[in-house]
Formats: C-alpha cells, structure tokens, sequence
C-alpha cells in the first residue's frame, strides 16, 4: 500500500473504532511531546487496548476487565504488534466475547488525569 493511502487507511481504521466506541488519550512525556495515541474500548467484562506509537509501530490486546494496570497487564487474552494497519484491521476483525463466557457485567472505568499530559484508567469497582 502506498504511504498516503496506508495513511488515509490508518485514519479511516481509526474511526471505526471510535464507532465501535474507543475513547482515546495521547499520554506526554515531562516536555510535552506526544508518546503515543492510546484507545481503550470496555465491554463484555473484558478490555481491548490499542497503543499507536507510529504507522509502522503499534500494539494492541485485549485483557480481562479486571486487569489492575491495562497500560502494563499481567494477563492478556490476545495481542498484536505490527505496522499500525495490520494490527488495526487484526483489532476490527476480533469478535466480542460470546455471551456464555460473559460474567454478567462489563468492565467499566475512566480515564483521571494524574498530572499534566498523563492519565490512568481506573477500573469501576461498583
């Protein structure tokens, strides 16, 4: 694919997942420079989590939604690293968990702010 229509793509990747009801963040360093863009979607009582540091840099993983750190899980129930297309069109194609593994609630949560360009996701515990 060529590089502006990888970067259209990318874009339009990203989209679908805000539809699909991705929040986003985009986490600093101490100087203020963007270290990367990070959606988070929480459903089905588990968390998928996507970490885009560039086009040809990008993680994604889906854990349980009682993962005490989702930026630096211990459990993960699927992952993918690669070029941000790839692993953005691995993460659209993964399905929802089938409702007969589904424990009654969704994992929820919010982002706080903890200072200035940085943010924690805090999982609901009600």
């Amino acid at each position: 694919m060529a590089p502006a229509a990888e970067h259209g793509a990318v874009e339009d990747r990203l989209r679908d997942l805000i539809a699909r009801g991705f929040q986003f963040l985009h986490p600093r360093d101490a100087e203020g420079e963007l270290v990367a863009v990070v959606g988070v979607r929480a459903h089905h009582n588990v968390v998928d989590v996507l970490q885009l540091h560039a086009e040809d840099d990008a993680t994604a993983f889906r854990i349980p939604g009682d993962e005490r750190d989702i930026m630096a899980p211990s459990t993960t129930l699927w992952r993918c690293s690669g070029a941000a297309i790839e692993v953005l069109n691995a993460l659209l194609a993964l399905a929802d968990p089938a409702p007969a593994a589904q424990t009654g609630d969704a994992a929820k949560g919010c982002w706080v702010p903890v200072r200035p360009g940085r943010a924690r996701w805090v999982r609901a515990t009600a």
